[in-house]
């Protein structure tokens, strides 16, 4: 019978003789108590534990370079390693795993500040964020995250770290926590999420928690619900390295913990000990050897960076709103100042887009107004003025403004030349729609406005596309008004001015809220310029919710009178001319009678009682034979 040592709590002496001695079967035990057992750790030996986690990492830190065997026993208090080493919870299997075991193997150490680590070391409040929803996503445990987020989102506030991994440069930057780990084959993480990750390949993992706001918190969260491949790959806003050492430094002291235990330090260093010991692996533990040399993981680039942003988030609770780093947007607004810019180019789409919409409004053609839509360059000044107004950026704003007035300047002109030499003076379907504004036209002019900003945020969409719907909403009041202006008309002319005074500021109010949701501005910078522009856009939709007011009283007569009989008398294709007392009203009366006067009397009688109001008729009368 082959002999083994166990080394025990001298707390636990009688679970120890009546319980584990007794359950061995193929081993003689020999039970040395734990401050005795230094002598028993000489070179190459064999032994079992049955320790807390604290008494174990004293033991394995004299244990560590002397070819020691190790076994664990699941002792009350050793929660870590009992995890870390994939231990049976119950006693009598991880006797039979240990007796049972074939050969033992090679096992790396973690050290964090030079004390053994079995499990994980946590700064910050990784676990409470990632435990339950990285490692094994549920619908519940995602909803206590959650509700934690709404009721503890002050408590979410990065700390900036200096990070050195082994042969690479410090990276500076902040996170809410780190979580480090010898090895993800253990239930701490899911096995899939830290692939290539083994006990004895020589290199650690730390994983970097830097969400850059609320908002994307919430999105891992309710997507780790429906995902279907759970665990497949990290968030994006976790960096992972896979290294052999790692340094951690803060301006502020480390507050962390070592296998639960409570422990605050300026710099934290944690590196891998190669081939501490042997390890007989408990049933949890993969215990599969890398095949080749060990790799190295270094994705740190969706990690927070530069000194300005850095400044702007660390110490502060994590906003809800993303902000990005000047790193981010510099290349947008290169581009947005050159949109800014009123060049050849664009004045003259400008005119050819006016003209081109004031020939299609004349001539009541829907396809030419869409043809001179694709024309109009009008989205890349709007945009370029909505960033400026989100940022309070005087010098953008300004450029925009002077582009965009000289190019409705050009545009006016352009529309009451072509107004004054065409012989045509005819209200049609096309001018009318633009010289009755109402909130419809107003919810086009916003999500025209927020097309345009998500386009330009992003590179990968085509920019055309959002500019035909900035367009939709501007160009054809635009010649509309200038029609008015050639025709001495003021109504034709305010109606259309409104209309497009309207949706000018929807859409740079539009496009200023977007880019600020996108990240691009701070709401406390945004703020003022914001207000300024739903204030304008609030005062000129009055008019604009009248007129849809109109609009809906006047649908609910055509419907309210639709198919409506007068005796043998059907009233067809109802239309409102003009509203106001009497309200003007063209309809079709269709009967397969003779209609003389007095019916059409008795019609307009009827039709008034219906309404609770006086009415005029333009009527068309259809026979039925």
């Amino acid at each position: 019978m082959n002999e083994l040592t166990l080394i025990y709590d001298p707390l636990e002496e009688q679970t120890v003789h009546e319980k584990i001695i007794p359950a061995f079967r193929s081993h003689h035990i020999n039970s040395v108590a734990y401050h005795t057992s230094k002598k028993h750790l000489t070179e190459n030996t064999r032994f079992v534990t049955y320790l807390s986690d604290e008494l174990l990492a004293e033991l394995v830190a004299l244990a560590m370079g002397k070819n020691c065997t190790i076994g664990m026993l699941p002792h009350p208090f050793m929660r870590e390693a009992r995890q870390g080493y994939g231990v049976a919870a119950n006693l009598l299997q991880a006797i039979e795993d240990i007796e049972t075991a074939e050969k033992s193997s090679k096992a790396d150490m973690l050290l964090c500040n030079g004390r053994p680590v079995f499990n994980k070391v946590v700064i910050g409040d990784s676990m409470s964020m990632m435990s339950g929803s990285v490692a094994k996503s549920s619908f519940m445990s995602a909803f206590e995250k959650i509700k934690r987020v709404f009721t503890r989102s002050q408590t979410y506030v990065p700390q900036a770290f200096t990070i050195t991994a082994d042969g690479k440069a410090p990276i500076k930057t902040a996170a809410l926590g780190i979580i480090a780990v010898l090895h993800g084959k253990s239930n701490l993480l899911s096995r899939q999420l830290l692939k290539d990750s083994y006990i004895n390949d020589g290199r650690m993992h730390s994983l970097i928690l830097a969400p850059k706001s609320i908002t994307q918190l919430l999105k891992f969260y309710v997507k780790s619900v429906f995902d279907q491949n759970k665990g497949s790959k990290l968030p994006s806003f976790i960096g992972h390295i896979k290294s052999k050492k790692i340094v951690i430094e803060s301006p502020e002291p480390i507050d962390y913990a070592q296998d639960n235990n409570l422990m605050s330090a300026r710099g934290i260093e944690l590196h891998v000990l190669e081939d501490a010991f042997h390890i007989i692996p408990g049933r949890h533990l993969d215990v599969a050897t890398q095949a080749g040399d060990p790799t190295e993981v270094f994705k740190v680039s969706k990690l927070p960076k530069g000194e300005a942003y850095l400044q702007e988030i660390v110490a502060k609770p994590l906003s809800w709103v993303y902000h990005a780093s000047t790193e981010e947007f510099r290349d947008l607004f290169i581009t947005l100042r050159e949109n800014a810019r009123a060049t050849s180019p664009f004045l003259t789409l400008m005119v050819l887009s006016t003209l081109l919409a004031t020939l299609g409004l004349f001539s009541n053609s829907s396809p030419v107004i869409i043809g001179a839509m694709i024309l109009a360059p009008l989205m890349a000044p709007i945009i370029s003025m909505s960033m400026g107004v989100l940022r309070q950026d005087k010098k953008l704003v300004s450029g925009s403004a002077k582009t965009i007035g000289l190019g409705l300047l050009l545009s006016y002109l352009a529309a009451i030349l072509l107004t004054l030499i065409t012989p045509l003076q005819t209200m049609n379907g096309e001018i009318i729609a633009r010289i009755r504004p109402n909130l419809l036209d107003l919810g086009v002019a916003i999500f025209s406005g927020v097309a345009g900003a998500y386009a330009h945020a992003r590179k990968e969409i085509a920019k055309t596309l959002a500019g035909v719907a900035i367009a939709v909403a501007l160009v054809p009041p635009l010649s509309v008004s200038g029609i008015g202006i050639g025709w001495g008309d003021w109504n034709v002319f305010s109606g259309a001015l409104l209309l497009f005074t309207t949706n000018l500021a929807g859409i740079i109010l539009a496009g200023s809220c977007t880019f600020m949701l996108l990240g691009f501005s701070p709401f406390h910078l945004a703020k003022k310029g914001l207000l300024i522009s739903l204030l304008v856009v609030i005062l000129v939709s009055v008019p604009l919710g009248l007129g849809f007011l109109t609009m809906v009283r006047e649908s609910n007569v055509m419907r309210s009178l639709s198919n409506y009989k007068v005796e043998d008398i059907t009233v067809r294709e109802v239309s409102v001319i003009r509203g106001g007392n009497p309200m003007l009203l063209n309809v079709r009366l269709v009967s397969d009678k003779p209609i003389n006067n007095a019916d059409l009397v008795k019609v307009k009688r009827a039709i008034t009682s219906k309404l609770g109001r006086n009415v005029q008729l333009e009527i068309t009368v259809s026979m039925k034979r």
